[in-house]
């Protein structure tokens, strides 16, 4: 079992940066592949990016191409979601999600955080 916690969103202003976070409460989560994923509202959850279990190889949606940047720490079973360039519609809820990588089944989701960027 792996529980997801996320934090570090909040009110920017466009142009601005942030950095989000995805504590894993695992044994050994450098078997977890690692994504993240946004929500906003009345829209459809989106793919924005993922992060193999040594973290040498990612892989971002369109939208996140250029200006985000995903990391991770396996010491603190940790992944980061560094956010550039942020723009009005990047606001949504995060949400990261990981996966055994073995697996094609995200099978733990965290609750999110709320990420605002400001006109």
């Amino acid at each position: 079992q792996v529980q997801l916690v996320e934090s570090g969103g909040g009110l920017v202003q466009a142009g601005g940066s942030l950095r989000l976070s995805c504590a894993a409460s695992a044994r050994t989560f450098s078997i977890y592949t690692v994504g993240w994923f946004r929500q906003a509202p009345g829209k459809d959850r989106e793919f924005v990016g993922i992060i193999d279990v040594a973290g040498r190889n990612t892989r971002y949606g369109d939208s996140a191409e250029g200006r985000f940047t995903i990391s991770r720490d396996n010491t603190k079973n940790t992944v980061y979601l560094r956010m550039n360039n942020l723009k009005p519609e990047d606001t949504a809820l995060y949400v990261c999600a990981a996966r055994f990588y073995q697996s094609n089944d995200w099978a733990y989701w965290g609750q999110g955080t709320q990420v605002t960027v400001s006109s």
